[in-house]
């Protein structure tokens, strides 16, 4: 099961703005569970990579705690076949990403077992391409 939106209103995407001119969405820098993972610069996360931290995650917390994904890929990302001459349009969508600034919790986990979700959240460190730091509530 990968990350990917159902639907959205357009097929393609522009690049869009710098990271670092999107607005700020205050919730996204609130810890709501028990421990939390944020991100301490801008990146971009591939929906494989959410994945891949999603699932590390569940298989050290399983029953004894709630995970909440607190960032979304909805930003498509198109690519060219290789080898494919100058022109023609745009190409097909490849994958895709979720825009992320520093100070947003990626995920949290809402649990009782503290070093239990540490140790999940370290798990989940490794498989991400940008710096980040645990967090307690």
């Amino acid at each position: 099961m990968l990350f990917t939106p159902k639907n959205s209103k357009y097929k393609k995407q522009q690049k869009g703005r710098a990271f670092n001119k999107l607005n700020s969405l205050t919730h996204l820098y609130k810890l709501k569970g028990s421990v939390g993972l944020k991100a301490l610069s801008f990146c971009r996360l591939t929906s494989k990579q959410l994945n891949s931290i999603h699932q590390s995650i569940n298989k050290i917390v399983k029953k004894l705690g709630r995970i909440q994904m607190n960032v979304f890929p909805q930003t498509p990302i198109s690519k060219k076949p290789k080898e494919i001459r100058m022109g023609k349009g745009k190409g097909s969508v490849d994958h895709w990403v979720s825009k992320v600034k520093p100070g947003t919790i990626l995920c949290e986990i809402k649990t009782d077992f503290i070093p239990i979700g540490i140790k999940a959240l370290k798990t989940a460190q490794i498989r991400l391409p940008v710096k980040t730091k645990i967090i307690f509530n």
